[in-house]
């Protein structure tokens, strides 16, 4: 199944198989279609237990094979963002990703402070920034993405966040401000803009970003 099984039952991968049930049985207890015999939404509840029953299936073949989800990668484990053109970048949290892209932060959040802070690696900064740039808080993603970047310089994933965010700042400057006090959006406001808004998309695979 293309969505990821773990998000379509709301639960971490990390999860042990008592919730994984205890998941997929509270979510056929609400969209089983014999709840819905006649109600207007019964094709809709059909559609989504069959998603719930498929997810399971999934979640159930993983544990069984020992293997776990790659959202978003290839058959080498490379994902599908900004670094994968390169064939470079080799992602840990392929769940915080997918969360990530679809807006989920806090659930994000959550499976990032779960990561003891002597494994915290390069992508977990970069990731933390991602998430600290989505919620508006750009000083405190400047810092992750610089950590990121300054842990494993050679990541093109890394270097192009914090070069952008570098741009973005600079342009934002009061001295920068003060000297096209004369208003309007000029040319090196737009390009930073765009800039950030491009590198953000390449990143997160395609879930495009405005830094305007």
């Amino acid at each position: 199944m293309s969505k990821n099984p773990y998000s379509v039952l709301g639960i971490s991968e990390n999860a042990t198989d008592e919730q994984v049930k205890s998941a997929y049985r509270e979510l056929a207890k609400k969209y089983h279609p014999d709840n819905y015999q006649d109600s207007p939404l019964k094709d809709l509840a059909t559609e989504k237990m069959k998603e719930i029953n498929e997810a399971y299936d999934e979640v159930q073949r993983l544990r069984k094979e020992g293997k776990r989800y790659r959202d978003g990668t290839n058959s080498s484990g490379t994902y599908g963002g900004y670094g994968a053109a390169n064939g470079y970048t080799r992602t840990k949290y392929p769940e915080v990703r997918s969360y990530i892209q679809s807006g989920r932060l806090d659930d994000a959040e959550t499976l990032l402070r779960g990561v003891p802070e002597a494994n915290r690696d390069a992508e977990w900064y970069f990731l933390y920034g991602m998430i600290s740039y989505r919620r508006g808080w750009t000083d405190q993603a400047y810092n992750y993405f610089r950590t990121a970047y300054e842990k494993e310089p050679g990541n093109p994933e890394y270097r192009n966040a914090f070069n952008n965010m570098n741009n973005q700042r600079a342009y934002q400057s009061p001295e920068y401000r003060t000297v096209n006090s004369s208003g309007g959006c000029s040319a090196c406001d737009m390009c930073s803009c765009l800039c950030c808004t491009d590198t953000c998309c390449e990143c997160m695979g395609g879930d495009c970003i405005s830094c305007c």
